[in-house]
């Protein structure tokens, strides 16, 4: 089955990323950052960009 829907990069207060269908509103806690494409793109622009997985309060509290 094809899935041809355009998704969302969004992305969260900690710096955590997720995919988001483009024509369903945005959750609160939630912006666009502003990539959009298949959903195959958009997870591999996450892929790319989000290398470091901890929340941005715990890499704060750990990097400081």
């Amino acid at each position: 089955m094809s899935d041809d829907r355009t998704y969302l990069v969004v992305v969260n207060h900690q710096e955590q990323y997720s995919i988001w269908l483009a024509d369903k509103d945005i959750p609160d806690g939630w912006r666009a950052e502003g990539m959009s494409g298949t959903k195959p793109e958009c997870i591999g622009h996450i892929e790319e960009i989000w290398t470091d997985m901890r929340p941005l309060s715990l890499r704060l509290k750990t990097d400081g």
